[in-house]
This record gives structure tokens, C-alpha cells and sequence, in this order.
């Protein structure tokens, strides 16, 4: 079967924004299976979660495809969490094993890949995906067989899963504030560009129902599928919406970003006048695309590699010395390296794997993480700072803004009309995944 991600897949998990997933066709992918424990043995029996000595959790992450760009350092974060916590005496006594799997970028592999962590290799969690396509085709996986996913990227909320604690950033700890800023630093009107499937064009409504409200104007908006580079279009409309300059708020997932930032560079279309804001572009992005591109744009995260914290120096120096000195560290990384953390500390407060026990215990959870205090919320999600950088000539972010305490995490949007006043509390069965806020 192609690599190539098809478009009509896409199309139809943007279509189901506010609904529920659709399974697609299966297809067959012969992609790796690594079998991961760097403080005990590689040969630990499938047949349980915890087994003698060791407690088998599954990885899975894009390691081939447009997405491995981005996701394969995420992995490095979460095996560097398990080294880490296996040094220190494991879990309960026991070492973890990590069994990781490539999703290789396509959304029916992850399925497919999840159920097989889940029934076949009997993992006690899953640390897994990027895309909300891949998150939303593992969903009803993880649902159906009351599982659980550790999930650590920003995304465009609009969901609240028992069975998903969602350790990036929901639209009210990034998008917004980010769109706030904006508003008041860089102008009013702004053209939105994005990869075309689920989050993005949420993004996207979330943005276009906040301009609305603020005095803002989308003066243009236009998608690309996943993978594809041939961006020329883009650059064309964004030059006539915008003759006299303006703000590109960029969604845009994937290495589509490469042909994206060199075309508008190459345009004439300069952070002075056409400043962009990503919000899927970090620090191993940058070095990827190449900082001459780059340089100057803006990004909105929770973490950057200069956030100036103990913790954070810790991780960097760490995550170095594992895997080399020229290696950067960013929000999904960071994010993925504390979710292993907090589901630790989940696991040993319940004093057993068992899931509904887990799950219980995670809330109320909180650690000094490099990005600074988190706490897991009774909704699945974490408090977090809002950061907004600007890239600079050695690749890495100025710190141009940053909230003076976390944010709480809101998943149901208060801007959109159909989630405006709706919450989210597992804590309560009265209340569950969505509620309506008295």
C-alpha cells in the first residue's frame, strides 16, 4: 500500500470534529516491533501487564512517514522517562518494559497497532500518538475495551475521554492566548493555513469564533492534506488577502511546514510584515526546516528548551547525554517525558496496574516538570503555563510571554457556540465527559 496519507481519509476526520470517529478501511503495514527495557530483561512474557519483575507498557508513535519527523523524538522522551524511573528501583518494585510500535503516519495502523498492545501484548498503559486523526481512530479502541492512553500533544479539544489523559495543551492553554496576544501586538487580520484534517479546521473554528468576538478578521483560510508540499497556492492567496501584511496563524502538522516556511521566505513574506504563529512547530521542527526560515516567527507552547527552571535543566542535560549534545527538547517531548512520570506516581498511589484504580489515583497528581508545576485535573487534563517564543538565530525561542501561573485546562470550548457553557468531571459519574456548567 502507498505511504502516501489519503486525502479523503482526511477529509472525513475533519468532518467529524464534534462527532464520533469513523473506522476506515484497514490496511495491511509491516511496520516494527521493539521490545524496550534498558534495566531488565527484553524477553518478558505478553502474556500479563505485570509479569514477574517487569510492567509492560506499550509506545506508539509515527517512526516512518510525514509524522516521524516529529514523533520520533517524542519516543526518545518517553524511553529516556522509563530508563530514568527503572534506575531508580521501577514500579512497585518492578522494572518497565516498553513495547514500541510505528504507527507510520497512517491513522488505521495506529488502530490496529493499539488493539494489538492492548490484547495481544497485554500493556498495562499506552504512551501514543500525535495527530488527532491517530488519536481519534485509537479512541474508540481504547473506549470499547476500557483501556488507557497517555497522550502528549496539543490538540483541539472538543473531547473529554475517560480513557485518554491528555498531557498537552487543550486550545485555552495555546490557541487562544495565543490569539490574544496577536491581537495585541501583531494585528487584526490574519490568514489561516493548515494540514487538512481534524485539528487544524477545529483549530481553525476556535480561532475564526474568537476573532469574531474580539474584532478580529479571517481575511483567508486554506488546507493542504498531510505530506503534500506543493504550497505555491497558498503563498498566492495569502499575498492577496494580506497585500499590506498581516498574521498567518499556521496548523500545518508535519514536514508540509519544510516547503511551507522556504516558499514564504522565498515570497518575500518576512516575520516583519507577515508574522507567522505555529503551533506544531518546536524546537527539533527548526532544525529540521532550517532556522533561516524560520528565524523571527512565533510559536505557542507550554515549553520551550530556554524555559529557565532547576527541573528543566535537569531534563535537557539528561536528554542530551542520552542522545547526543546537538539534540533540542520540546513541548511534546516534554509532555510525553512527564505523563510516564505521572502515570508512576498514578500506579504507586493505587499500589497496583489495576486501570479504574489508575485512573482514580492520577487525579490530583502533580509534578515540578521541566516546564514547571503540573497537576492533573479530575477532567484528564493538566494545569499549564502558556509560553509564546519567537525563533532566534541558534534555532532555539526567546521567551517573548508567558502567564504568571498555570492555566486551567478547559477542553470543551467556550467560544464555540455548541460547547460554550459544557465541562468535563470523571471524578464525578453525575457529570462524566461532558456536562453543561450551571
Amino acid at each position: 500500500m502507498s505511504k502516501r496519507i489519503n486525502r479523503r481519509n482526511f477529509l472525513i476526520y475533519g468532518s467529524v470534529t464534534f462527532g464520533s470517529s469513523i473506522f476506515l478501511k484497514a490496511c495491511a503495514n509491516n511496520s516494527p516491533t521493539t521490545t524496550e527495557n534498558p534495566a531488565a530483561s527484553t524477553n518478558a512474557s505478553p502474556v500479563a501487564a505485570t509479569s514477574g519483575d517487569t510492567i509492560k507498557v506499550g509506545i506508539l508513535h509515527s517512526l516512518s512517514g510525514t509524522m516521524s519527523i516529529s514523533e520520533k523524538s517524542v519516543v526518545d522522551a518517553e524511553k529516556l522517562a522509563i530508563k530514568e524511573i527503572n534506575a531508580a528501583g521501577g514500579v512497585l518494585g518492578k522494572q518497565i518494559t516498553a513495547i514500541v510500535e510505528d504507527g507510520a503516519s497512517n491513522w488505521d495502523t495506529f488502530r490496529e497497532k493499539a488493539t494489538k498492545l492492548i490484547d495481544q501484548d497485554k500493556t498495562a498503559v499506552i504512551f501514543g500518538c500525535w495527530t488527532s486523526a491517530s488519536r481519534k481512530n485509537v479512541k474508540p479502541v481504547f473506549e470499547s475495551k476500557n483501556h488507557m492512553l497517555w497522550y502528549p500533544v496539543q490538540y483541539e479539544g472538543q473531547e473529554c475521554s475517560k480513557n485518554i489523559f491528555y498531557t498537552g495543551a487543550a486550545p485555552n492553554q495555546q490557541i487562544e492566548p495565543s490569539v490574544d496576544w496577536l491581537l495585541k501586538n501583531k494585528g487584526k487580520q490574519f490568514f489561516l493555513v493548515g494540514s487538512d484534517y481534524v485539528f487544524p479546521r477545529t483549530a481553525n473554528t476556535i480561532v475564526k469564533s474568537q476573532l469574531e468576538a474580539l474584532g478580529g478578521t479571517t481575511v483567508g483560510e486554506d488546507y493542504l492534506p498531510l505530506g503534500n508540499t506543493e504550497v505555491t497556492s497558498i503563498i498566492t492567496k495569502i499575498k492577496q488577502n494580506l497585500p499590506n501584511g498581516g498574521v498567518i496563524y499556521n496548523t500545518l502538522n508535519g514536514d508540509s511546514n519544510v516547503a511551507f516556511f522556504k516558499q514564504l521566505k522565498g515570497a518575500g513574506l518576512t516575520p516583519e510584515k507577515y508574522p507567522s504563529m505555529s503551533v506544531s512547530i518546536a524546537e527539533e521542527e527548526v532544525k529540521a526546516i532550517g532556522v533561516e526560515y524560520l528565524k523571527g516567527h512565533y510559536a505557542a507552547w507550554n515549553y520551550f528548551q530556554t524555559v529557565d527552571t532547576p527541573a528543566n535543566k535537569k531534563f535537557v542535560a539528561a536528554f542530551k547525554k542520552e542522545y547526543g549534545a546537538n539534540r533540542v527538547t520540546n513541548d511534546p517531548m516534554e509532555a510525553a517525558y512527564i505523563a510516564v512520570y505521572l502515570w508512576k506516581q498514578a500506579v504507586e498511589k493505587a499500589g497496583t496496574t489495576d486501570l479504574a484504580k489508575v485512573r482514580a489515583a492520577a487525579y490530583g497528581q502533580t509534578i515540578d516538570a521541566p516546564e514547571g508545576k503540573v497537576t492533573m485535573n479530575a477532567n484528564n487534563h493538566i494545569s499549564k503555563i502558556v509560553r509564546i517564543g519567537q525563533v532566534r538565530d541558534d534555532g532555539l525561542f526567546d521567551i517573548v510571554y508567558a502567564t504568571p501561573a498555570p492555566v486551567e485546562p478547559v477542553p470543551w470550548n467556550q467560544y464555540v457556540k455548541e460547547t460554550k457553557g459544557f465541562a468535563c468531571d470523571w471524578s464525578d459519574p453525575a457529570k462524566g465527559g461532558k456536562y453543561k456548567k450551571v
